[in-house]
């Protein structure tokens, strides 16, 4: 990457693995495009199953971008439209209510019980996202704690009279590493992660240093240059709105978003709310959500730069500023020749 890389590496040419001599040629029927918002993973995913079903192999995405479980949630998270993906199915889309909780411990069982199916029947499924958590679920052997709706209805009482801060305090004094990458602003993620770090019989659910890949996966981390991609945020988020952000929100709010625990606090479907309740304008919640959006894109980058190779995880990560939509489409040729 270049200079203003946040992961400091040293420069690689767009489209190239960072390592030398590497190869893209998939290892594994398990093939993961993962990075932060705005790198081009969609169209990446799209042209390397397109690749593999000309070759008359099966190829079906799966989805791990957690936003984009939600029924309805389509301008705001970026969702191909079903128009546009060329006739290859995919998977754990639209499966939740706005009103439904997420759960990653969910996902995780469903979208292996997808992958399992594809990939031993001969096929490749390609898991495309940027939840760092989701995409570890399926990759990497987590395990997930079971709620304490005691506890959680008290550190939920806490949060309202005391208010984040003291919350976060004490996520660092019992786990550093979920302090470092949770976003304080959530509720429902704060009082979640302080709820599994003062258990007794916790499993944190983050990315342990050497990992135990769940089967074999070859990995395609994208980034782009920070200055390209903070750019691209920007106008991102310029055209949720003008594609008309704001509706698609006022329609889910008659379907219950504003009660939904997960929903509701989508980078962009949130700020539209606040439109809609007359707490701002559409430009102030442009800048909200691209404000937003920059700060989860770090958290991204932080995330998926800790993966490398693993036991049975081979790892690629590709420099794509610059990349467009013929540039990606060549990388996909390259990855299936």
């Amino acid at each position: 990457m270049s200079a203003a890389d946040p992961s400091g590496d040293a420069p690689v040419v767009p489209g190239t693995p960072a390592g030398p001599g590497a190869s893209l040629v998939p290892v594994a029927p398990l093939v993961a495009v993962v990075g932060a918002t705005g790198t081009g993973k969609s169209e990446l995913a799209l042209d390397i199953a397109e690749r593999y079903r000309a070759q008359g192999r099966r190829a079906e995405i799966v989805n791990a971008d957690a936003m984009q479980l939600y029924r309805g949630m389509d301008i705001g998270t970026a969702k191909v439209p079903e128009s546009e993906r060329r006739g290859i199915p995919h998977h754990m889309f639209d499966v939740l209510r706005v009103t439904d909780e997420a759960s990653v411990a969910a996902y995780q069982r469903d979208a292996r019980a997808v992958i399992a199916d594809i990939t031993d029947d001969g096929g490749f499924a390609v898991l495309v996202g940027g939840s760092g958590l989701y995409v570890s679920s399926v990759l990497f052997d987590l395990a997930f704690p079971g709620t304490d709706p005691v506890l959680r209805e008290e550190l939920e009482r806490e949060h309202r009279e005391r208010g984040p801060n003291v919350l976060l305090e004490r996520l660092r004094a019992l786990d550093p590493e979920a302090a470092a990458f949770i976003d304080a602003r959530n509720p429902r993620r704060l009082i979640r992660a302080v709820e599994i770090a003062s258990r007794s019989d916790r499993v944190t659910p983050s990315l342990p240093s050497a990992p135990r890949s769940w089967r074999p996966a070859h990995v395609l981390h994208l980034r782009r240059d920070r200055e390209q991609l903070v750019d691209a945020l920007r106008v991102r988020a310029e055209r949720m709105f003008a594609d008309g952000l704001v509706d698609e929100v006022a329609a889910l709010r008659d379907e219950g978003l504003e009660q939904g625990p997960t929903a509701r606090a989508a980078i962009g479907y949130a700020q539209a709310l606040q439109v809609l309740r007359g707490e701002a304008s559409v430009a102030q919640a442009i800048e909200a959500t691209s404000i937003a959006t920059r700060k989860y894109a770090r958290r991204q980058v932080s995330w998926f730069k800790r993966y490398v190779d693993g036991d049975a995880t081979h790892v690629e990560t590709l420099d794509v500023t610059g990349a467009g939509t013929a540039e990606l489409s060549e990388l996909a040729r390259r990855i299936v020749p």
